[in-house]
């Protein structure tokens, strides 16, 4: 019997190569996405697109009597910015949208509230905020230090309850700083993505702050690759919170110097550097200890940055309309 698996965001930049992931695999693939960052041409035409949002009856009802095996729940509000100017909003989706989904499989048909997988895409800097001093690890205090990162904690204790007192079957991922072929380099986007339109718009690179700042760049592919194994391998039981969540990143703290410079010459570009002031509460330092996935998921990044970026900007390259 063909396993089924449901991709929220499946139309997104990460959400669409965890349900190419999926297909590649042999499972059949429904999406939710509402488009409303997601794009229909992400979507392969072996998935069953639903252009519906999280937090909508109908939603709810696909979940209820979809008998999904794997819960690939990657919809999100992304924008830290937008959850510091509307709370409310950040947590209607991020919030709401996730239970509006966990309820509906904790009602669902036959078995299904303890037989699916759900697999939550969280985040892991945003989560753990600026005191730690990285490379942080899964247990490290969750200090969040935006709405945005605090709605992904709460969905995680929320997440949390339903495995330990409900007995449902749920999971975490929290990604680094992802890029990768399909990242839109407008809003809140990340930085390759910028980068790699600015290089080719013919326009200077813009730092901020004085460019030492560090993340953990991850590719797309490697973080695809984490969530179908969370979805599918066996997990130890849910008895605390950071059980069986698991960090998704590289473990190599890098600058956004050193990303510029390699950028550069993965492009053959000699565009020029400019800087501007730093942005107040950004993060200085940001990278993650990522042992824990290696050791019960069997589970590390492939991609060196080097071929990461050169596999981006040529995906850039060919995309002229730059998304």
């Amino acid at each position: 019997m063909t396993r089924r698996a449901l991709v929220t965001g499946g139309a997104g930049f990460i959400g669409s190569h965890v349900a190419d992931l999926f297909l590649s695999n042999g499972w059949s693939v429904d999406i939710i996405d509402n488009l409303s960052s997601g794009r229909r041409e992400n979507v392969s035409s072996a998935a069953k697109l639903h252009t519906i949002d999280i937090r909508s009856p109908e939603a709810a009802s696909l979940v209820r009597g979809g008998s999904f095996d794997v819960i690939a729940h990657l919809a999100a509000q992304i924008d830290v910015r937008k959850s510091v100017n509307d709370p409310a909003f950040d947590a209607s989706v991020n919030v709401l949208g996730a239970l509006n989904l966990v309820e509906a499989l904790r009602q669902s048909d036959g078995t299904g509230a303890q037989h699916t997988r759900l697999v939550f895409a969280s985040t892991g800097g945003a989560l753990y905020g600026d005191h730690a001093t990285p490379p942080n690890a899964e247990t490290v205090a969750k200090e969040p230090d935006s709405p945005y990162g605090i709605a992904k904690l709460a969905t995680e204790l929320y997440l949390s309850y339903y495995a330990r007192v409900q007995g449902m079957n749920m999971a975490a991922v929290r990604f680094a700083n992802v890029y990768g072929p399909r990242q839109d380099p407008h809003g809140e986007a990340g930085v390759v993505a910028i980068f790699c339109e600015r290089i080719l718009s013919g326009r200077p690179l813009t730092v901020f702050g004085d460019g030492t700042q560090t993340r953990d760049y991850v590719h797309v592919s490697d973080v695809a690759a984490a969530t179908f194994v969370a979805a599918t391998k066996s997990l130890p039981d849910p008895r605390r919170l950071d059980d069986r969540a698991f960090n998704v990143g590289t473990g190599v703290a890098t600058s956004v110097l050193s990303l510029a410079e390699v950028l550069r010459k993965a492009a053959g570009s000699t565009t020029r550097i400019e800087f501007a002031p730093k942005r107040p509460g950004e993060q200085q330092q940001s990278f993650l200890t990522v042992e824990k996935a290696r050791s019960q998921l069997g589970w590390s990044a492939k991609i060196s940055l080097d071929d990461g970026l050169a596999d981006t900007f040529r995906w850039f390259s060919a995309n002229t309309r730059t998304q």
